[in-house]
């Protein structure tokens, strides 16, 4: 799922880029930038959940303990 989400983020981050026009005569609001910023820190969060994920070894421990 990553690789898909990692594609479709690259493919549409390129084609919001493509349709941005700067040059049409006068200054333009980067738009794509907050969409881009946005969506690559979702990837980051979707990278470190896969990546980064440990497991706790005292869990079920502490799960079965008795109150």
């Amino acid at each position: 799922m990553l690789a898909i989400h990692a594609v479709i983020f690259a493919v549409a981050t390129a084609a919001s880029w493509m349709l941005y026009d700067p040059k049409n005569g006068h200054w333009a609001y980067p738009w794509p930038a907050w969409t881009t910023a946005a969506w690559a820190l979702a990837l980051l969060g979707h990278f470190c959940v896969v990546f980064t994920s440990f497991e706790d070894k005292g869990y079920d421990v502490f799960r079965n303990q008795s109150v």
